[in-house]
């Protein structure tokens, strides 16, 4: 069957989500009939998020990976970029989408997609209905066309698991979708991206050597806890002599990911929470997903001050470390890009760190025994770096700030039982460039609360917030969910209920957008744009 030209794909699925929205709002029968628990078939996932903006210029669409994961083995292949849609390299946007089905019983399940070594995404997925479900995801990944503007090779995998027990198989289709050059395109991509490691690896001891004339670095590391483990909740882990099942080492839940320039270290950046649709209650994520669950932000480190250090023509070492996490303790994965933007006009610019400043990590851990025994956790780290390179265009000294904290409540009763815990993360970056000041504020939210009754009943209320102040812009995605099941059972006598929330809302010169859905037992029952 042949697919349809993707402005003809995108045509429909916007008017067809238009309508279900005007369905939804106006509260048609058929749109919010709610059964009174669970069945075994629910809505698709969805996301309040907005769509990706792309321009109206000419669109070309590859297949990058088509895969049916079952197991741990990888889906191989190669890529080539189109022909039809302007000179490779030089698009006005590029974004990618997967759509999945999986049918069954299966759990969540972490998986990413690597082409020519660079890790351009990295997801997980939603868990099943009985009778099967569809999702899909986009992501602007412009930031990599040069790497696409040239075959490569393509590296997929969903680790998975299939038997008797978990039959779901991850059924998988990802195209990149190319828009041709237009009047006033002005993208800013890199001029090369170098992989320091790949699929789910962590970074350490990689050979980084950059092109001598670089004048802007950025590093992104793809950091998740995940494995099932302790480290897949890591913001609950506890100090030693605090008695619960997950134990961290000293510094209990703190967490914080470092990037290390031949062992200095060179970024800090707070982690966050992400919360697989598998975690805390699977029913609180069966439509909508946790913020940032399908779509895997990466962390991301401006390196430009240590420039001048890296431009010698040296091979130099980088580490990306998960502060906090036990020595030898596994869970983390760390895939990690350098993203490089050269001088066009000069073959070696010439520079120098000129200031450092490094406090911290600073951890304080307050733990109290009894009847509800309790945790709390403070932390902070700051790094301030200036360095200065001798481009084409003059002098340039960028100086890097960054300051993180950490706070977080965790109750809990000796059966675990009830187990409450509240965090909040803040990542601060101030980037200062020739006087021009470029600032990037995160705070991340997460307030789980979580009961099991004499029925054996299990309650979560969870509510999860991603805020951030970009530059002039404002983001605010927030997720409210409260699920009951019986555990200990087959699914067809859990009698699980939820009702699930998110609200979405984005501002900033000339844009607004504020999107709202809910959910009632897996029925969607709003869904309103603004």
């Amino acid at each position: 069957m042949r697919r349809p030209h993707p402005s003809l794909r995108r045509a429909a699925t916007a008017l067809a989500a238009a309508l279900a929205s005007l369905a939804l709002a106006a509260g048609t029968a058929s749109a919010t009939t709610v059964p009174v628990e669970f069945g075994t078939d629910y809505h698709d996932p969805v996301t309040a998020a907005p769509p990706i903006s792309t321009p109206q210029t000419k669109a070309c669409e590859v297949t990058v990976a088509e895969a049916r994961f079952k197991d741990f083995t990888p889906y191989t292949g190669t890529y080539t970029p189109p022909t039809g849609c302007g000179t490779p390299g030089q698009w006005s946007k590029v974004v990618l989408r997967m759509d999945g089905n999986v049918k069954g019983r299966q759990y969540d399940r972490l998986g990413y997609l690597d082409i020519g070594g660079v890790q351009v995404f990295r997801t997980s997925t939603p868990e099943p209905s009985q009778d099967g479900i569809n999702w899909s995801v986009q992501k602007d990944v412009t930031e990599y066309e040069k790497t696409l503007s040239s075959a490569q090779s393509v590296d997929m995998l969903i680790g998975n698991v299939v038997n008797d027990t978990y039959t779901g198989i991850l059924d998988v289709n990802v195209t990149l979708t190319f828009y041709a050059p237009g009047p006033g395109r002005g993208t800013d991509a890199p001029d090369q991206v170098i992989p320091l490691s790949d699929g789910d690896s962590v970074t350490t001891g990689a050979s980084l050597t950059v092109p001598r004339n670089s004048e802007r670095i950025l590093a992104e590391v793809y950091a998740t806890g995940s494995g099932g483990g302790c480290e897949e909740f890591w913001y609950s882990a506890t100090t030693p002599k605090a008695s619960y099942s997950c134990q961290g080492g000293d510094d209990g839940p703190y967490r914080e990911v470092q990037v290390s320039v031949d062992g200095k270290v060179a970024g800090i950046a707070s982690p966050y929470p992400n919360v697989w649709t598998g975690g805390w209650s699977p029913y609180l994520w069966s439509v909508i997903p946790s913020p940032t669950a399908f779509d895997v932000r990466p962390l991301t480190f401006d390196l430009t001050p240590f420039a001048g250090l890296l431009n010698d023509g040296k091979a130099h070492t980088v580490d990306v470390e998960v502060v906090g996490v036990p020595a030898g303790q596994t869970g983390w994965s760390a895939p990690t890009n350098v993203l490089v933007w050269q001088d066009a006009h000069k073959s070696v610019v010439t520079g120098a760190v000129t200031s450092y400043e490094k406090t911290g990590p600073t951890v304080g851990n307050s733990f109290t025994d009894g009847s509800m025994r309790h945790l709390v956790t403070d932390g902070k780290d700051r790094l301030k770096v200036t360095g200065y390179l001798n481009t084409s265009h003059g002098r340039v000294t960028t100086t890097v700030e960054r300051t993180l904290t950490t706070a977080i409540d965790h109750q809990w009763t000796p059966d675990e039982n009830t187990d409450n815990q509240t965090g909040t993360w803040t990542d601060h970056q101030l980037v200062t460039t020739n006087g021009h000041l470029n600032r990037t504020d995160r705070t991340y939210t997460l307030d789980g609360r979580a009961t099991v009754d004499s029925a054996n009943r299990l309650r979560v209320v969870m509510s999860l917030t991603d805020r951030a102040h970009l530059g002039a812009t404002r983001v605010d995605d927030s997720y409210h969910g409260d699920a009951t099941f019986t555990l200990g059972v087959a699914r067809e006598d859990r009698h699980a209920v939820a009702t699930t929330s998110e609200r979405y809302r984005l501002s900033g010169p000339g844009r607004h957008y504020d999107h709202t859905l809910a959910t009632e037992q897996g029925v969607l029952t709003k869904d309103v744009l603004r």
